[in-house]
């Protein structure tokens, strides 16, 4: 019994291994890309698109772990949410970082200016605080300080978030709209899913 544990320890360990390096593949191409020169004619557009499209996309992985687990009953599946939800928030810093510093250079007047005026920014900046207290609170010590339900009421801010991210994906696209939709239409379903389960709860337990 005890070797079949160390077993089981020894695959999660890997496992997560796995999942750290599978989700550094985004940012390893495009640290190649930038240092071979091949982001293409705007760079900065370039890397603010690819960071934004990876922190919407581990976000929604995240999302997509309890509907699975539910499904299948893989319950290893829990193991790796938390690691997936802090590289949808350390993709969703790179895309803010790309904008404050690259694209803005600090120009604070301007930043105000962009979240005010433009729709698409108005939405994803809030979207994106919402995200730090998530990844500050993503650790066993923080959760028992604050408490288990206290923490699960705080992580459900994820809904919102992850709307709030679809939504500026899409105010942002101009004319090809099949990647934004793509993002709605699985956030949709995710969310269908959820509320599938939340009301059959409810009904079971009257």
């Amino acid at each position: 019994m005890k070797n079949l544990k160390t077993l089981n320890n020894t695959v999660l360990v890997w496992l997560k291994i796995s999942v750290f390096l599978i989700a550094l593949i985004p940012l390893t191409k495009l640290a190649i890309n930038a240092y071979t020169d091949n982001l293409g004619a705007n760079p900065i557009e370039k890397i603010t698109h690819i960071t934004g499209y990876w922190a919407l996309t581990f976000l929604l992985i995240t999302l997509t772990i309890t509907p699975l687990r539910k499904l299948t009953s893989w319950s290893w599946l829990v193991r790796c949410r938390r690691m997936l939800g802090l590289f949808a928030f350390f993709y969703a810093c790179l895309h803010f970082s790309t904008y404050l510093i690259l694209d803005q250079f600090f120009d604070w007047a301007s930043i105000v200016k962009d979240i005010v005026k433009r729709p698409y920014i108005t939405i994803g900046f809030p979207a994106f605080v919402l995200l730090i207290p998530l990844a500050i609170t993503s650790n066993n010590r923080l959760i028992k300080l604050i408490g288990g339900k206290r923490w699960r009421l705080l992580h459900r801010l994820v809904y919102p978030i992850a709307i709030g991210g679809v939504v500026h994906f899409w105010w942002l696209v101009k004319k090809d709209i099949t990647e934004p939709l793509t993002f709605a239409v699985l956030l949709s379903m995710l969310l269908g899913i959820r509320l599938f389960y939340f009301y059959a709860k409810a009904k079971q337990d009257n």
